[in-house]
């Protein structure tokens, strides 16, 4: 993983467990199944951010299906902004961060799912992202020789681990029976995602309404935003900051809602999510360390 810009170092891995117990919190950034033994040698005193997967999934049937390994077990999930996440975050010492599709998709769809605009059925997220959101694995598709001046979709079909992620937290949002048909696409890009999450709509609906719904949803977000009308998503206008730019809108004659999102999955899609919940974790303000704006005009 390379989401996180506090990485556990390997000499403290070595160390033993009396001296990881001295530290007050403690960063994970390894690969999935290897972060369980690690956080079961710390004290319950020492507050555990694991960013990799080992802990996101309540399901031990969805974690074999998509990682093969044994369940590890489920901890509070770091995306405050889902209902009742920020109290569940405030009493803990384990924190399980967001997959970076998981967090720009379910915030695209959220106030949707919430307001009941849609039901969370037949679902389609096709969301571009830089070889750092495909991961750091020394694969062909991955150089940047292959990987300028080209786009290619990858994880097709249902196959891609994130998947069952975004329907646990569809569930959360109220959908009883969530599908959906997820796709990444890999572009030249170095960091970012933009998602486009379209849905069925539950009843005849117009965008105004829709956006009332979503400046509703988000009013109160220090990192969420709702694009003025007619504004859309890009990924360079939150490059580097933790904040994810939001626009929705209903396309009356396929009568779908169409949400975009865009955040940097290298903050927002985990590294200032992990930093946003140890700070709600600590009791710290919740934006403490992540006010930086975007960097692009």
């Amino acid at each position: 993983h390379q989401h996180l810009t506090t990485l556990l170092d390997r000499e403290v891995l070595e160390t033993t467990p009396d001296n990881l117990a001295g530290h007050d919190v403690v960063f994970l950034a390894l690969p999935h199944g290897a972060s369980a033994e690690v956080a079961a040698s710390l004290g319950d005193n020492v507050l555990v951010i694991d960013a990799g997967a080992d802990f996101r999934l309540e399901s031990p049937n969805d974690w074999a299906a998509f990682y093969g390994t044994p369940h590890a077990g489920t901890w509070p999930y770091g995306l405050p902004e889902l209902p009742g996440q920020r109290e569940r975050l405030a009493a803990t010492r384990r924190v399980a961060v967001p997959g970076c599709f998981p967090t720009t998709i379910t915030l695209a769809l959220a106030p949707a799912l919430q307001a009941g605009l849609v039901d969370g059925h037949d679902v389609v997220a096709v969301a571009p992202t830089g070889p750092s959101g495909a991961g750091k694995s020394l694969k062909t598709n991955l150089l940047g020789a292959e990987l300028m001046g080209s786009a290619s979709a990858y994880g097709v079909g249902g196959v891609h681990r994130h998947v069952p992620e975004i329907l646990q937290n569809f569930r959360k949002l109220g959908a009883q029976a969530p599908t959906v048909s997820f796709t990444p696409v890999l572009v030249p890009m170095s960091r970012g995602i933009l998602a486009t999450v379209t849905a069925p709509l539950a009843a005849p609906l117009t965008t105004e309404a829709a956006r009332d719904a979503y400046a509703a949803a988000w009013a109160d977000e220090p990192f969420v935003h709702l694009l003025p009308a007619g504004l859309w998503p890009q990924t360079q206008s939150v490059l580097g900051s933790n904040y994810v730019h939001v626009q929705v809108a209903v396309d009356q004659a396929a009568g779908r809602l169409v949400a975009v999102a865009a955040l940097d999955n290298l903050t927002k899609g985990t590294a200032g999510g992990a930093i946003q919940s140890m700070n709600l974790a600590l009791g710290l303000p919740e934006t403490l360390g992540l006010t930086t704006m975007g960097v692009a005009p």
